[in-house]
């Protein structure tokens, strides 16, 4: 199969290129990147001016849910989201029921994205046994097994022993310890950022500082070890300063921010509907100097990537009383307009760290193949319609769940077409 995609910018941080190309799929793979290249019996994808052709984004923190929650969400679903949203692949989170600790949960997520055949699926393992916190997994099998990380998300690693261990063993293996960091003990039975808003909403409150202590450990933890820790979903000021002081040390830590984070704050739990299950996540909407940490982060290079926390809920679990409801929002079809929106046209960061942050950086932080239109790399290719004018629709939401915030607001950048291993598998042109 021959696919040409004519004109257009090409922006390709990973090989310095940014500028009007072809770029010629044949095969699955990039076969030439250049300025008018014939066609040669291939199908021809006229790319319309303004558009950007770029290499497939990457999302590293996505929660699937199957095996054993398909109500909110299936690879299949999932998958179809990512593709809409304009990612080729995903790494998915372990904490399914069962529990995605040993090798057999890992190849049974495989073989239903292969069934799928829609993004990319990169299975992270489980670091304990049932993420209970107790005992060390089985590693070395998950990794044979396929998977490209590990975490215990959705909970920290108990203790400082066992994160000692687990990054002894995943340095050896190669891949990233990714870290949920939240001190259990500080976070409580909170459920929004301690504050002035969740004072005057009665609300329980969870502070920055449950989250930054934990960054504190883990960060000297990589240090001693010598592995690599990825931050997941940052959020608090302090984490932000943690993980700059490690870089400077030239401790291997790299870190994440989410859409919802550097979008939202505390105060809108105190917006039209109060109390709305759809804003709370963990961590929790922080405050507004909180938010613009986290873009300052973006803007300077302290943050590494970008990624969702997809956390897809069934309608009835959300409809329950704030303190009841559980945790997270969809976020796979929004993020790429969120960006383009409130970072890319605010002048926050350019067309390059966006891709940086979305496609090069992520493949690097997992190790996986990716970000770059290098001849010969794998052609997942996301083609991005920047000055697209869109309004957010639950309701058309490929996910099978509908719970995000986002509902009805105006956003300038959209997806044009989604291309992985040369198929085109998502096309809104």
């Amino acid at each position: 199969m021959k696919l040409l995609l004519k004109g257009g910018r090409v922006v390709d941080p990973a090989n310095a290129r940014d500028g009007a190309f072809d770029v010629l799929i044949e095969d699955g793979r990039i076969a030439r990147v250049g300025k008018d290249l014939p066609a040669d019996g291939a199908e021809v994808f006229e790319i319309r001016p303004g558009w950007i052709v770029a290499p497939g984004l990457i999302d590293i923190h996505v929660h699937l849910r199957e095996p054993g929650q398909e109500h909110k969400e299936t690879v299949l679903t999932g998958t179809e989201a990512a593709v809409a949203g304009g990612f080729a692949a995903v790494a998915c989170m372990p904490n399914t029921e069962p529990v995605n600790d040993h090798a057999g949960i890992t190849q049974f997520i495989l073989k239903k994205a292969a069934e799928a055949a829609r993004a990319r699926v990169y299975p992270i393992g489980a670091v304990s046994i049932g993420s209970k916190g107790e005992q060390l997994a089985e590693l070395g099998e998950q990794k044979t097994a396929g998977c490209v990380a590990f975490t215990d998300d959705g909970k920290p690693v108990a203790t400082a022993l066992l994160m000692r261990r687990a990054l002894e063993y995943a340095g050896m293996l190669g891949v990233p310890v990714i870290d949920h960091c939240e001190d259990p003990s500080l976070k409580g039975d909170g459920v929004a950022h301690e504050g002035y808003y969740s004072s005057y909403l009665g609300l329980r409150g969870i502070p920055g500082a449950a989250e930054s202590i934990m960054v504190e450990r883990d960060v000297s933890l990589a240090e001693l070890a010598g592995a690599h820790v990825h931050i997941a979903h940052m959020s608090a000021r302090e984490s932000l300063r943690a993980v700059r002081a490690g870089k400077a040390r030239g401790v291997r830590v790299t870190c994440e921010v989410a859409p919802h984070h550097f979008t939202l704050t505390d105060e809108a739990l105190d917006g039209a509907v109060k109390y709305d299950t759809n804003l709370k996540m963990n961590p929790p909407l922080r405050s507004a100097a909180d938010r613009d940490a986290m873009i300052e982060g973006i803007a300077d290079g302290t943050v590494d990537a970008i990624a969702t926390d997809h956390a897809p809920h069934h309608p009835d679990e959300k409809m329950l009383e704030f303190d009841r409801a559980p945790f997270g929002i969809v976020g796979l079809e929004t993020a790429v307009p969120l960006v383009f929106d409130r970072l890319v046209h605010t002048g926050r960061i350019t067309i390059g760290r966006m891709i940086e942050l979305l496609s090069v950086n992520p493949a690097r932080v997992i190790n996986v193949p990716g970000g770059t239109l290098a001849e010969g790399s794998p052609a997942d290719v996301t083609v991005l319609a920047p000055d697209r004018e869109m309004i957010v629709s639950a309701e058309s939401l490929k996910s099978r769940s509908r719970n995000m915030p986002f509902d009805g607001w105006r956003l300038r950048g959209g997806v044009a077409a989604t291309i992985v291993g040369g198929r085109m598998v998502y096309k809104n042109a």
